[in-house]
């Protein structure tokens, strides 16, 4: 599905943006189901293993910060995964062996909706080798004013960055550290059914959403089949024991059939530990870690 050019283009840089990546027919398919589960949430007061809430939620204005684990909640956001244009994609920069890590259904509320702060998602999961990526598909236009994805380009091949705050991690580089330069950064807007790709060592972050509307961006999380997750990382399958372990990456393989024999490589490793007094999310482990701001 990719050209020789864009490929080129993810390696160099460690982003890409890939136009029309849906169906017509899946993406509203994917929107019905979404602004069905938004709806849905009126009813919750407090966030839950489906809901993450965000400041202002009630029953007559729903706002939400995520959607979790999108795939276990409809199985058609597996189906997508594993049988569209998106599986292309991965077999293009990834190969015949990929795992996903996790998925997440950002909902961005309108009015301010939670910033991402910038970070790495290498610092949350590293692993044996760096073959990680993450893909954002967009179930509604992504203007600027939005708080769309913004990546500084070719990051990727830089240093990973400190995530620590006051002796913990807390999930965000500080924006005064000298590595960090957001001069260079580039903000991905796009059409509803393109799609951002993202290398997990890539400095990337969000503003909050100041339109009238909600940023709906699915994000599917993934690694190459040798890339085996590092114990201590942020991640729930490291509490499952070894035959949950086992049938859960059996559950988590997009593509071909689990590998065992792990590829190890000299990437720079730096654990997320000892974690932020609420690591329950990536928006908690920010705030509760004491993260500073680059967009105060």
């Amino acid at each position: 599905m990719l050209s020789d050019d864009q490929k080129t283009f993810y390696d160099d840089n460690g982003y890409l943006m890939v136009e029309d990546v849906l169906k017509p027919e899946e993406l509203m398919r994917m929107q019905e189901i979404t602004y069905d589960l938004i709806d849905r949430s009126r009813a919750i007061t407090e966030s839950n293993e489906v809901y993450d809430l965000d400041k202002g939620h009630s029953a007559e204005t729903p706002k939400l910060t995520r959607i979790k684990l999108p795939h276990k909640v409809d199985p058609y956001f597996w189906d997508i995964l594993r049988n569209s244009g998106v599986t292309e994609v991965i077999r293009d920069l990834i190969g015949n062996q990929a795992t996903l890590l996790t998925a997440k259904l950002n909902t961005k509320a309108p009015g301010g909706g939670a910033a991402v702060e910038w970070h790495q998602d290498w610092a949350f999961y590293p692993h044996t080798n760096d073959d990680l990526l993450a893909f954002g598909i967009m179930l509604e236009d992504v203007e600027e004013d939005k708080g769309p994805l913004m990546v500084i380009p070719g990051s990727h091949k830089g240093p990973i960055l400190s995530h620590h705050q006051n002796g913990v991690f807390c999930g965000a580089v500080d924006p005064d550290d000298p590595d960090f330069h957001l001069d260079r950064a580039v903000t991905l807007t796009g059409k509803a059914g393109s799609m951002s790709v993202h290398h997990a060592r890539i400095l990337h972050g969000s503003a909050p959403n100041r339109s009238d509307r909600a940023r709906l961006i699915l994000f599917y999380e993934m690694a190459k089949g040798d890339a085996w997750p590092i114990l201590g990382a942020n991640s729930y399958f490291h509490a499952l024991g070894q035959a949950k372990f086992w049938a859960d990456l059996q559950d988590r393989t997009i593509i071909g059939e689990p590998c065992l024999t792990p590829r190890l490589e000299n990437v720079p490793v730096r654990m997320p530990l000892p974690p932020a007094p609420d690591a329950s999310s990536i928006f908690k482990t920010q705030s509760s870690g004491g993260a500073k701001s680059a967009f105060a």
